[in-house]
């Protein structure tokens, strides 16, 4: 069994260093604190974590609410959250969130966890505060819908979804667009809801008219997204050139309808997505989208959290996304009289 000294020899430092490093101490230099990391790393060091949860009344574990693992986007953020919450010595569990499973929570996560990272939840306030009263810290990967009406506040980590907008509607309107529509998740997960408003605001600050009939409902996945806008152009009753998609997978389903009811893209339809994930380079076309930095804003996500259980001084970062333009809005004229694009 690795113990704590093989660590400390590994690495060329005491135990008391190791030991620092594994509870977060302020006082160790980051040059010394990368390479305790390393050797931990390197020979698969598990701390003793009953023995610390005794000690401490910690239990050095984390609870992470998920959405939906079928999508990449959450699976590549909880790879970065659960490596750096092991560099920190904490373990994770992950559960599946259901809005009406919620109150349950507050049994099943009781003397387990010692704090709960959200993936964009909107969690009930009496929920959020009954944690808060324990002394478990909540904070969200993603910004949850309403969050400046919500009590209390939860610190969240995320991109500012307002100036990602606007770049992707610019973009939009200088292949020729004037009518963009949205497709988002419904209720399926509140952060969702969080990209609608940017969008919004969004076309307002370009001088685009936002109509509520341009909004199609794709839940969050592939083949809702590719059933409801299916159904709109077989019935012919969309009016807009351009569509953009909450997330990447309801992007890719949009192609795919459109590939199902032979309408081209971007010539007929442009379609872009949020969130950059692997399968956006790979669909016919590419997928333009929004690159959201995800191990950045993963790990930062993990470490605001555990700063706050651990009693550091933890500060909210600040992360921005990048417009990765691919074959799906390219266009190369359009005709203004009937927004066709040719």
């Amino acid at each position: 069994m690795v113990t704590r000294k093989d660590v400390a020899d590994r690495a060329g430092v005491s135990s008391a260093v190791v030991s620092y490093v594994l509870n977060n101490r302020e006082i160790v230099k980051e040059e010394t604190r990368q390479k305790v990391l390393e050797a931990i790393r390197e020979l698969g060091y598990q701390p003793n974590l009953l023995a610390q949860s005794l000690k401490t009344k910690k239990s050095r574990q984390i609870a992470v609410l998920i959405n939906y693992l079928g999508n990449p986007f959450e699976a590549g953020l909880l790879i970065n959250i659960e490596q750096h919450a092991k560099d920190r010595g904490y373990f994770v569990f992950f559960q599946t969130y259901k809005q009406e499973e919620e109150d349950e929570l507050k049994g099943l996560f009781m003397g387990r966890v010692d704090g709960i990272l959200l993936l964009g939840q909107s969690l009930k306030p009496q929920v959020v505060a009954h944690f808060q009263t324990l002394g478990m810290p909540i904070v969200s990967v993603l910004k949850p819908e309403g969050l400046e009406r919500s009590e209390p506040i939860i610190p969240y980590v995320d991109v500012d979804w307002e100036d990602e907008m606007v770049k992707i509607v610019r973009h939009l309107q200088q292949q020729g667009h004037t009518r963009i529509g949205f497709m988002g998740g419904g209720d399926t997960a509140q952060h969702y809801g969080v990209r609608l408003q940017a969008f919004i605001h969004a076309l307002r600050e370009t001088g685009c008219t936002w109509h509520s009939e341009d909004l199609l409902n794709g839940e969050g996945r592939f083949e809702p997204a590719e059933r409801a806008l299916h159904a709109e152009l077989i019935h012919q009753s969309i009016h807009f050139t351009a569509l953009v998609c909450a997330n990447d997978l309801m992007a890719a389903g949009c192609i795919a309808a459109c590939r199902k009811a032979g309408v081209q893209v971007p010539q007929q339809l442009a379609v872009a997505g949020c969130e950059d994930i692997l399968m956006s380079s790979q669909t016919d076309p590419p997928l333009t989208a929004i690159h959201y930095p995800r191990p950045q804003i993963g790990e930062a996500a993990m470490r605001l959290l555990l700063d706050t259980i651990e009693g550091h001084t933890a500060e909210t970062p600040f992360s921005s996304g990048e417009l990765v333009i691919r074959r799906s809005t390219e266009v190369s004229e359009i005709d203004r009289s009937t927004g066709i694009i040719r």
